[in-house]
């Protein structure tokens, strides 16, 4: 039996002046087969943070589950939100416990907490890294070449967000295994926003995407 994957996957983080943008697209593959054009590949951990997947569903949807359970205790029992750092650390640890019968997963995990905002890429292994910005799946190369390209440090809220689409977009023109529209997040110390579809659509068309 083959198992259910979304390794066909483009996921997005990135730090900007205030908080941190994700993105990702929305199809999941079984081999050549489409087998979800409408994969949830963004987890709400708490109001101030978020998991992107990439790799097994069943993987990807544990681990979330238990990292949002981990942050909403921590928080009763410290009466304060979990640092993005503290929750990177626990995932990669939960990881590396596995190392040798992996969770088959790429994630990034971003957030802002009371040291600014934070993007961490995780690998299956449990090595974990603060970035500026970073990407997984199969269209991260695409996304790569946008953002080293384009990315500048304390970008304004709306650079970074069209920064965001127009790599999802160029991952998503080349990349097979990415597409059926996507989704973006932003956090910052204000709020947790997930932009409307009709938001993403205007934004593209005024990009000219």
């Amino acid at each position: 039996m083959e198992m259910e994957t979304k390794k066909g996957t483009t996921t997005l983080g990135l730090v900007f002046k205030d908080g941190i943008v994700a993105a990702a697209e929305h199809r999941a593959t079984m081999g050549t087969l489409i087998a979800h054009k409408v994969a949830k590949k963004i987890f709400k951990i708490d109001d101030h943070m978020l998991l992107t997947t990439a790799g097994l569903v069943g993987d990807a949807q544990l681990l979330a589950r238990f990292l949002r359970v981990e942050a909403e205790l921590y928080k009763l029992e410290r009466e304060e939100k979990m640092p993005v750092k503290g929750a990177a650390t626990l995932m990669a640890n939960i990881l590396n416990q596995r190392k040798f019968y992996p969770y088959y997963v790429q994630l990034i995990i971003g957030g802002v907490d009371s040291t600014g905002p934070h993007i961490f890429s995780l690998d299956p292994a449990g090595g974990a890294i603060e970035d500026i910005y970073t990407t997984t799946g199969s269209g991260s190369p695409y996304v790569f070449g946008v953002l080293e390209d384009n990315y500048k440090e304390n970008m304004e809220l709306d650079e970074a967000i069209n920064l965001a689409i127009r790599a999802m977009a160029a991952a998503m023109k080349r990349d097979a295994a990415s597409g059926d529209g996507m989704d973006v997040v932003v956090i910052t110390k204000k709020e947790y926003r997930e932009l409307s579809r009709e938001e993403i659509e205007e934004r593209k068309k005024k990009l000219g995407l």
